[in-house]
């Protein structure tokens, strides 16, 4: 037999079930959304990381270049940072490229941003050129992380970004892009490891 106490605690559970049953479906929504994303490969701590880089490159285009947040897509999978899309500049490009870097736990960028202004199909192939080989050189320098950088070629100028582990993998890759043939300019906006990243 159910006691006075026992019963009186079921009608109070049933009661509260039922007038907070709206809130039940968005409170299962949210336990099955955080299921499926502990399940998933990368796990629930790596989705949530990707989550907040994300956010936080979202602010940076708002306070560098509200224009990027419509014009460049952006995804984050283990610290990857892709992004597609136009835009109206190689500097808007580069801007990008430079403030993902700037975010903690970001491990690589890849920029397939297309630029709308195109130069000539032979600068364009120069530059082509000049990033693979400088891709090519960095791969080959065992003390040099390949991943840790991106590099954009427009019209002869070598932009560089990423992380290096310290200075001297830092001066590497400069070295490395001013030995390009096509190579007019390096521009460096590598940052250290030891730097503060957001």
């Amino acid at each position: 037999m159910i006691s006075r106490n026992l019963f009186f605690s079921m009608i109070v559970l049933t009661a509260s079930a039922l007038t907070l049953s709206g809130c039940v479906g968005a409170a299962v929504g949210i336990g099955a959304a955080a299921v499926t994303a502990s399940s998933t490969e990368k796990g629930f701590s790596t989705s949530v990381s990707d989550g907040v880089i994300e956010a936080k490159l979202l602010d940076k285009f708002i306070q560098n270049d509200s224009s990027l947040v419509t014009s460049i897509e952006k995804s984050v999978n283990n610290g990857s940072v892709l992004m597609t899309g136009s835009v109206e500049t190689i500097e808007q490009k580069i801007l990008a490229t430079k403030l993902a870097w700037e975010i903690k736990g970001v491990r690589e960028v890849v920029n397939e941003v297309q630029v709308s202004k195109e130069t000539s199909a032979r600068d364009i192939g120069k530059d082509l050129a000049a990033s693979a080989q400088l891709r090519a050189a960095l791969i080959g320098d065992q003390n040099i992380s390949s991943l840790n950088y991106s590099i954009d070629v427009v019209n002869g100028i070598v932009y560089l970004s990423g992380v290096a582990a310290d200075e001297q993998e830092k001066e590497r890759v400069i070295a490395h892009a001013q030995e390009l043939r096509f190579a007019k300019k390096v521009v460096n906006y590598i940052i250290l490891e030891t730097d503060k990243r957001d």
